[in-house]
């Protein structure tokens, strides 16, 4: 099974940018845009399973320096 979620990223004031290109290099991580409103960088990230995702955004995604805080939103085809 593979899995692909949106990663709603809030960094530090300014951090942005820097987070978003450390977060384009980290393996299983499609994209990562700056954005404007309550978030500050979506990610969109693959893996095989859920648990292997929620490993990814916990200890690589969430380890980036700059980032607060992030919301995981799993895609689901209906």
């Amino acid at each position: 099974m593979n899995v692909s979620a949106y990663v709603l990223v809030q960094t530090e004031l300014g951090a942005a940018e820097m987070v978003a290109r450390a977060v384009r290099e980290l393996p299983g991580v499609d994209t990562a845009d700056d954005v404007t409103g309550p978030y500050d960088v979506i990610v969109k990230a693959h893996a095989d399973d859920v648990d292997q995702l929620a490993r990814m955004v916990v200890s690589a995604i969430q380890a980036v320096p700059g980032i607060t805080r992030t919301l995981t939103c799993p895609i689901v085809h209906l």
